[in-house]
């Protein structure tokens, strides 16, 4: 649950940083996906410590 959270998070907020840039909608679409594509990835790194900590692994 937490990668598609940052995920959906990463590319939200993607987009407003290339709107704030002044991007047009490719400039949006890449950051969208870059972030997202981050933000997954640190989402799936938290999912993947919490259920080690949670089993005692």
């Amino acid at each position: 649950m937490a990668p598609l959270i940052g995920m959906i998070f990463g590319a939200l907020l993607g987009v407003i940083v290339a709107k704030r840039k002044g991007g047009n909608r490719l400039d949006m679409a890449q950051y969208g996906g870059s972030f997202a594509i981050l933000f997954g990835l640190v989402g799936l790194f938290v999912a993947i410590y919490i259920a080690r900590t949670v089993s005692g692994v």
